[in-house]
C-alpha cells in the first residue's frame, strides 16, 4: 500500500499493522554489545532507510531484547504534544507535520507506539530548517543529550547514526560518540524490496542475513526482503499549519 492521504485511512493501516507480525533473529555475540552499549553509555543507535515497513518491526525487537521502554525518534520535536494526544486517546494525526510522506512516520510506527507498555518517546528533529547537514545533526545530538531519555534505543535514518565523519559531514552519532565513546550503532542491511520516501522506491541489494548480527563494520541487522511502508502523505499545496 502507498502513501495514505487521510486519517481514517492511516488509522485503519495502523489497526491493521500487526506489532507481532516479526520475531528479530539474534546473534548471542551481537546482542551482548547492544547491551554493553545501554549499559556503558546509555544509548544504542539505529540507521534505517525511511518507508520500509520491516523498520518498527526491528525498532519493536530490539527493545523487547533489551527491555528498553525509552525510544527517541528523527520526528520533529513540534509533534510531541500530538504525539501523546495519539498515544492516550488515538487522535492528534491531523498535523501537517505528520504528513510530510519522507516515510519517517509510517503506519507500523504509530502501531508499535502503542504497544509497549509504559512507552517513552522523545522526538530529536527540529522544526526549522538547521543551516547545513552537519548543524542540524549536531542539534538533533544536543537535543537528544539535553532529554535525558537513556536508556534508549535512538532511531534515524542510517547516515545521521554513523560514529564516524562522512562526505557529507559529521553525522549525530559521531557528535554523540565524542561524548559517548561505548557507543554503538547497529546499521539495517536491506536486501531486496520497495520502500516509500515520497514515492514508491525499490532496492535491490545483496541478500541479507537475516536478524541482529555482527558485520565486517559493526553491529547489523539483516532484512533479505523487505515491502513498502504505508506512509502519511499529502501534497504539499495541502500541508498548512
Amino acid at each position: 500500500m502507498p502513501g495514505v492521504d487521510t486519517v481514517d485511512g492511516l488509522l485503519l493501516a495502523v489497526a491493521e499493522f500487526d506489532p507481532d507480525a516479526y520475531e528479530l533473529p539474534v546473534e548471542a555475540a551481537a546482542l551482548d554489545r547492544a547491551r554493553r552499549s545501554i549499559d556503558a553509555c546509555g544509548l544504542l543507535l539505529l540507521g534505517e532507510v525511511h518507508g520500509v515497513r520491516e523498520n518498527p518491526l526491528v525498532i519493536l525487537g530490539l527493545m523487547r531484547l533489551l527491555g528498553l521502554t525509552s525510544l527517541a525518534l528523527e520526528w520533529p520535536e513540534e509533534l510531541k504534544p500530538q504525539l501523546d494526544r495519539y498515544l492516550t486517546d488515538g487522535t492528534g494525526l491531523d498535523h501537517p507535520l505528520w504528513w510530510s510522506g519522507d516515510g519517517r512516520v509510517t503506519a507500523g510506527h504509530l502501531a508499535v507506539l502503542r504497544a509497549v507498555p509504559g512507552l517513552r518517546v522523545t522526538l530529536f528533529d527540529g522544526c526549522a530548517p538547521a543551516g547545513d547537514w552537519s548543524q542540524r545533526d549536531a542539534l538533533m545530538a544536543q537535543r537528544l543529550l539535553a532529554a535525558h531519555a537513556e536508556p534508549a534505543l535512538v532511531v534515524a535514518g542510517n547516515l545521521h547514526t554513523l560514529t564516524s565523519p562522512t562526505d557529507l559531514g559529521l553525522p549525530m552519532g559521531a557528535c554523540l560518540a565524542g561524548s559517548r565513546p561505548s557507543l554503538e550503532s547497529v546499521r539495517i542491511d536491506y536486501g531486496r524490496g520497495s520502500f516509500y520516501n515520497l514515492e514508491p522506491r525499490h532496492i535491490r541489494g545483496q541478500p541479507a542475513k537475516a536478524g541482529l548480527g555482527v558485520g565486517e563494520d559493526g553491529l547489523v541487522v539483516g532484512l533479505p526482503e523487505f515491502t513498502e511502508a504505508t506512509v502519511p502523505h499529502l501534497p504539499h499545496s495541502r500541508l498548512t499549519p
